[in-house]
């Protein structure tokens, strides 16, 4: 069993920035590779980014690319987004996500075991 907890969600403006951080427990960290999705309301829960066990690779969503960096302490056993240049439709519930290792399926939800209870990011322009 893990348990992820998110923090740092704030109400910013627009071209703000704004760092995430995802703390786990449990089971050893740096077995899982981690994910960050977003849910606005009346939308499907999103893929934002993702980062493997490893650390060696990450991914983005094409929306967030080039803003947004995923990163990992394992000291700490915490995972971080990181969002520059903030806009509007950046606005969401913000979900931490623990997955097992495996080659393929990063930006798919269901493979994520472990959630977080999310924290509310809100921009506005």
């Amino acid at each position: 069993q893990v348990t992820l907890v998110e923090s740092g969600g704030e109400f910013v403006q627009a071209g703000d920035s704004l760092t995430l951080s995802c703390t786990a427990s449990g089971r050893t960290f740096s077995l899982f590779g981690f994910g960050w999705f977003r849910q606005a309301p009346g939308k499907e829960r999103e893929f934002v980014a993702a980062l493997r066990g490893d650390g060696t690779k990450t991914f983005y969503a094409n929306s967030v690319k080039g803003r947004f960096t995923i990163s990992r302490d394992n000291a700490k056993n915490t995972v971080y987004l990181q969002m520059n240049t903030l806009k509007p439709e950046d606005t969401a519930v913000y979900f931490c996500a623990a997955r097992f290792p495996g080659p393929s399926g990063w930006t798919e939800k269901e493979r994520y075991a472990y959630w977080g209870q999310g924290t509310q990011v809100a921009v506005s322009s």
